[in-house]
C-alpha cells in the first residue's frame, strides 16, 4: 500500500505495517500531518506542532528498529483539547485559556505515549466541553483567524456532535487513525454517532482524570474514538488503569487488554431493548437503522430481551442540575490570578474577577455557571441538587434492575442524524438531544457507539451499546462481532 492511502487504514492494521517496517513512523506522521492540513477547513485541530510531532515519530522509529515499542509504537493520534499537553497549547476551546501551555502532560497522554504513540496535534471541542453540537469553541481552528464550528465531513452545513466534535471529524475524515475524547453526557458516543465511527466510554474511574480539564468531577470520562471496536480496544487497554496517587476518582481497578476476548461468540447473549429509548422523539429513520442492527444482531446468535429503563426521562433534568453545579464549582479557579486571561482593566481585585469572567467565558459556559451557582445556593440545594442525586441514585438502580435480566443495553445514540449548523439555537433544545446516553453517564457505566445504517440525507446513524460497571471487553466484542458482519464502520464520506 502506497503512503498516500495510509489514512484508510485502522490502527491495528497501520500498527502491523509499521511493526513490519512497511512504512516508519515518520512517514506516517508526515503523512497525517499532511490530511490535516488539506481539510482545515473542517476546523477539526485547534494547534499543530510539527517538529514535536517528528521528534516523537523519529523515537518511534528508533524503538521499533531496536525492536522494542509497545502494540501501538509509530501509531499517530490526536488529543481533544481537554487534556493538558507539554509539547501543544492547552485551551480548553476557550479564551479563557487562550495560549497556555501547561508544564505536564495529562495520564491518560502519558499511557499512550508510554505504549509509542505520536502526537499529531490537539482538537477543536465545545468550550470545556459545554455542548452537544461543537458550534460551541471560542478558538480559532488550524488555518483561520477566528473561532468556527466544527463542521462533519459527511456534510459539511452539518455539526459533528459535541463536546468532541473535533475529535470525530478528524477520525471520520481520516486526518488521524484514532483521537482521544471525553464523555461527561453522551461527548463521546453522540459525536461517533453523527460521524459514523466508533467511541467507547468506560467506566467512571477506570482512565485517570489527571490533567484533563474538568467540567462535572463525577462524570467526566476519557476514551478513545475509531473507525472499529478493534481499534478502540487497543488504545483503551492502554488508557485505563489505576492513577491512585494522582486523581482521587481513579479506580484501584487492574489494566486490562480489552482485545483479548474480541473474537469470542456471541451466542446466546441476551441484549436488553429498553421501551422508553424508542418512545416519542426517536425518528423514524434513526429507528429503522438501529432495528435493522438489532436484527443483524439476533443472525449472529444474540437473543433480544425488553427491558425497562422507568426514569430514563428524569435523566435530562437530573445531568442539567447536577453537571451545571460541580462546573460552578470547577471553573472558579479560573479568576485571572495564577494562570489563563486576565482582563487588562479593572478598578480593583473584585473587578478583576469580574471582567476576566465575563471576558475569558463564552454564553454556553457562563449559563452552566449561573444554573450551578442558583441550585447550590441557600434555599435551593436541597429542592433541586439534593433531589437530583437522590434520582440519580434510582436511576442507577433502573440499571441494575435491568442487567439481571440482560448481559448489555441496546438502542439509538441520539434521536436523530446529524443537524445542520446553527438549527438548534435554543440550549433546552441541544439538551434533549442527550436523552439516550445521560443515563449511562449518571450511573457511571460504560457506553460505546458504533456505526448502524444511515438515515435522512445518507447521514450516519449510531447503535448504543451500555454494559454494566467493568463490562468493557463484553461491549467492544459485541461492537467487534457486528462490524466484522457489517460494513458501516469501512464506510467513509465523500471526497475524503
Amino acid at each position: 500500500m502506497s503512503n498516500t492511502e495510509l489514512h484508510h487504514l485502522g490502527v491495528a492494521e497501520l500498527a502491523t505495517q509499521l511493526r513490519n517496517k512497511q512504512v516508519s513512523a515518520v512517514e506516517a506522521a508526515q503523512h497525517f500531518l499532511a490530511r490535516a492540513k488539506q481539510h482545515q477547513n473542517l476546523g477539526a485541530f485547534v494547534s499543530l506542532n510539527e517538529d514535536a510531532t517528528l521528534a516523537q515519530a523519529k523515537a518511534a522509529d528508533a524503538l521499533i528498529a531496536a525492536g522494542k515499542g509497545g502494540k501501538l509504537a509509530g501509531v499517530p493520534i490526536a488529543h481533544k483539547d481537554i487534556f493538558v499537553t507539554k509539547d501543544f497549547p492547552t485551551t480548553a476551546a476557550s479564551k479563557m485559556l487562550e495560549g497556555y501551555r501547561s508544564p505536564f502532560d495529562a495520564t491518560v497522554v502519558t499511557k499512550l505515549a508510554d505504549a509509542g504513540v505520536v502526537t499529531l496535534g490537539k482538537l477543536n471541542c465545545d468550550e470545556f466541553a459545554m455542548g452537544g453540537a461543537n458550534e460551541n469553541s471560542a478558538i480559532a481552528p488550524v488555518g483561520f483567524d477566528a473561532a468556527q464550528p466544527v463542521r462533519n465531513p459527511w456534510n459539511t452545513e452539518r455539526v459533528p456532535g459535541g463536546s468532541s466534535g473535533g475529535s470525530a471529524a478528524a477520525v471520520a475524515a481520516g486526518l488521524a487513525p484514532a483521537v482521544t475524547g471525553t464523555d461527561t453526557g453522551g461527548s463521546i458516543r453522540q459525536p461517533a454517532s453523527f460521524c459514523g465511527i466508533t467511541g467507547i466510554k468506560p467506566t467512571y474511574g477506570r482512565a485517570s482524570r489527571y490533567g484533563m480539564i474538568a467540567f462535572a468531577s463525577s462524570l467526566d470520562q476519557a476514551g478513545p474514538m475509531a473507525r472499529s471496536a478493534e481499534d478502540c480496544a487497543l488504545l483503551l487497554s492502554e488508557m485505563c488503569g489505576p492513577d491512585l496517587d494522582r486523581d482521587s476518582t481513579s479506580l484501584d481497578h487492574p489494566a486490562e487488554d480489552f482485545s483479548a476476548k474480541l473474537n469470542d461468540s456471541i451466542e446466546g447473549l441476551r441484549i436488553g431493548v429498553p421501551a422508553e429509548f424508542f418512545g416519542e422523539g426517536l425518528s423514524a429513520d434513526v429507528r429503522a437503522a438501529v432495528d435493522a442492527a438489532l436484527k443483524e444482531y439476533e443472525k449472529l446468535g444474540a437473543k433480544l430481551v425488553p427491558v425497562t429503563l422507568p426514569r430514563t426521562e428524569l435523566s435530562v433534568p437530573v445531568y442539567y442540575i447536577l453537571a451545571p453545579a460541580e462546573a460552578s464549582s470547577n471553573l472558579s479557579r479560573f479568576d485571572g490570578v495564577k494562570f489563563g486571561h486576565r482582563a487588562k482593566d479593572y478598578a480593583d481585585l473584585n473587578d478583576m474577577y469580574k471582567q476576566t469572567r465575563a471576558q475569558g467565558f463564552g454564553d454556553e459556559v457562563k449559563r452552566r455557571i449561573m444554573i450551578g451557582a442558583y441550585v447550590l445556593s441557600e434555599g435551593y440545594y436541597d429542592a433541586y441538587y439534593l433531589q437530583a442525586q437522590k434520582i440519580r441514585r434510582m436511576i442507577a438502580d433502573d440499571f441494575q434492575a435491568a442487567f439481571k435480566d440482560c448481559d448489555v443495553i441496546a438502542g439509538p445514540a441520539a434521536p436523530t442524524t446529524a443537524w445542520a449548523i446553527g438549527a438548534k439555537a435554543d440550549p433546552v433544545s441541544n439538551y434533549l438531544a442527550d436523552i439516550y446516553t445521560l443515563p449511562a453517564s449518571l450511573a457511571g457505566l460504560p457506553g460505546l457507539s458504533l456505526p448502524a445504517g444511515f438515515g435522512e440525507g445518507h447521514m450516519p446513524v449510531g447503535l448504543q451499546l451500555i454494559g454494566n460497571y467493568f463490562g468493557e471487553a463484553k461491549l467492544l466484542n459485541a461492537a467487534h462481532r457486528f462490524q466484522q458482519a457489517t460494513d458501516f464502520h469501512l464506510q467513509r464520506p465523500a471526497g475524503i
